[in-house]
């Protein structure tokens, strides 16, 4: 695991570093990687948070399927992810053809990436938050309900609190997952530079045609994902 990431750093050009990092292309890519990928965690948030809290509570029958429908974007190849939004939100889609109409055009756009990032970030923030409302104390719960506190007010005044460093670690996941997303962005979305082409895109452009910009793009996207790891054990190792 370790010897491809220390093969990177005794290939890359030290020396021409900065010149590779710092290319319009480069920082084009970096700049939409972290913008896409900031807005897609935020939709996992506002999306993910309700779902694990369904998840957690229902006790219905299809519950097991919805939960599989969820975790889905974890178990499929990326670009088939993409082309099923493609599908959907392509011109030929099945909403694709009514949004035109209104002047919307989502496929092949920076729309299209945040859509790509947050379909497969998704699952990581439902689980983690899943997993911590499971674990709360029902004690609390019901203590709170007791006292006249609907479902909403439990879940923004009791259970969000006490999930808050878990939440925290599934959000750090999803941008973590959305930075490095690769195959649903160009199935879905192309490769534009400055519009769709994120840092993994670049990175597979500059293989072809500039190797050591590839290798040093690549090191820069190993070190952020190490800063997102660190961050996730940092807030596991506080009391």
């Amino acid at each position: 695991m370790l010897l491809p990431v220390a093969a990177m750093f005794l290939q890359v050009s030290w020396s021409d570093l900065p010149s590779l990092l710092t290319s319009e292309p480069a920082v084009d890519a970096l700049l939409l990687s972290l913008r896409t990928a900031a807005v897609a965690t935020l939709l996992c948030l506002l999306l993910g948070v309700p779902l694990a809290t369904v998840l957690a509570q229902a006790r219905f029958r299809g519950v097991s399927l919805l939960r599989g429908l969820v975790l889905l974007p974890l178990v499929l190849p990326p670009v088939v992810g993409g082309i099923a939004l493609l599908t959907v939100f392509g011109r030929q889609g099945l909403l694709g053809g009514t949004l035109e109409l209104l002047g919307l055009q989502i496929a092949y756009s920076t729309a299209a990436v945040v859509l790509a990032q947050t379909f497969v970030s998704l699952p990581f923030l439902v689980v983690t938050a899943e997993t911590a409302l499971r674990d709360l104390d029902p004690q609390m719960v019901e203590a709170a309900v007791m006292d006249g506190a609907g479902r909403s007010t439990v879940l923004r005044t009791v259970a969000i609190p006490l999930i808050l460093p878990s939440l925290i670690s599934g959000v750090i996941l999803a941008f973590a997952r959305a930075l490095g997303e690769f195959g649903a962005t160009i199935a879905f979305a192309g490769s534009m530079q400055g519009v769709t082409r994120t840092l993994p895109l670049e990175i597979y452009l500059q293989r072809e045609t500039d190797p050591q910009a590839a290798v040093a793009l690549s090191l820069l996207l190993v070190l952020l994902a190490l800063l997102v790891i660190g961050l996730t054990g940092l807030r596991r190792e506080r009391p």
